[in-house]
């Protein structure tokens, strides 16, 4: 079982540069990747796509490609001054035309950008291999975090699913009394009208064998454990769990309601509530899961 959180970084010289690679994760029903690499490396972009989906298979995941000089800071090579000449232009521009002139950040970084003097940066042919070595390693790093959350996750469902088992004992205990408190209820209530009928009195009996056929959970209780067993396989076997297990919780949680619904009793209900609270705990927390 792996976790859809995770984050690895690895790191390793590129020429007179660093080439520093971080992978991080948090929870999405998909796998929606992005990345971000130096604009001159933006072909890489498939390469880096094809190691990851080889490692995760649902998450958002984002991988940061950062290249440093030997300072240690990222670097952007601008020409300063034929920047600072055109944003003076197209101020004249604007105010000739009579046009409020309001710089944004994002219009300074465009102009920036357009005024990049020739990149420093290592020609992309001498990139690849020390990128796909490099995020490698930051993958095994996020692969083993996303693991070990992972394991930590398994104990806590296996414990959850040994008290909604408790509690589908508890219930399955309580079931065959339903009828026959029943029957003692209607007796009561008989007596209290006044109506002292024979108890093998056809009516009667057929009133407590209807009783008994609608509040029959037998089906129901057998189709839970099957899911319980299912879902046990599931979490165990080592592969994609997260949509796999919604489909399981789903049926888990219809037959629970269904029980709930037929018992007609105080006891079974109070299981029942208890049943659904854990069974939203496991699908919040299986929300974590891959």
């Amino acid at each position: 079982m792996k976790s859809m959180t995770g984050y690895g970084r690895a790191s390793a010289p590129l020429g007179t540069h660093t080439l520093t690679v971080q992978v991080s994760s948090v929870n999405r029903k998909t796998l929606d990747l992005t990345v971000k690499l130096p604009r001159e490396w933006e072909s890489l972009e498939p390469l880096v796509g094809e190691l990851v989906r080889q490692n995760a298979m649902r998450g958002k995941v984002h991988v940061d490609v950062e290249l440093t000089g030997a300072a240690g800071v990222t670097e952007i090579d601008w020409d300063e001054t034929a920047a600072a000449a055109l944003f003076k232009r197209l101020a004249q521009f604007a105010s000739s035309r009579g046009v409020t002139f309001t710089p944004t950040p994002e219009l300074l970084l465009t102009l920036l950008n357009s005024q990049r003097k020739g990149s420093s940066l290592p020609d992309v042919e001498i990139a690849e291999p020390v990128l796909a070595e490099t995020l490698a390693e930051a993958l095994k790093s996020f692969a083993s975090m996303r693991a070990k959350e992972g394991s930590t996750l398994l104990v806590d469902f296996m414990k959850r699913l040994e008290t909604l088992t408790g509690h589908v004992n508890a219930v399955a205990a309580r079931a065959p009394q339903v009828a026959a408190g029943y029957r003692d209820a209607l007796h009561k209530r008989l007596r209290e009208a006044g109506l002292e009928l024979d108890v093998s009195d056809e009516r009667v009996l057929k009133e407590i064998a209807l009783f008994a056929d609608r509040c029959d959970i037998t089906e129901e209780l057998t189709r839970l454990r099957s899911h319980f067993d299912q879902f046990t396989a599931l979490l165990k076997s080592g592969g994609e769990i997260g949509r796999k297990s919604e489909f399981i919780l789903q049926e888990i949680g219809r037959e629970v309601h269904t029980i709930g619904s037929k018992a007609n009793d105080l006891e079974i209900s109070k299981n029942v509530i208890e049943l659904k609270n854990e069974l939203e705990r496991i699908r919040e927390q299986i929300a974590n899961v891959e």
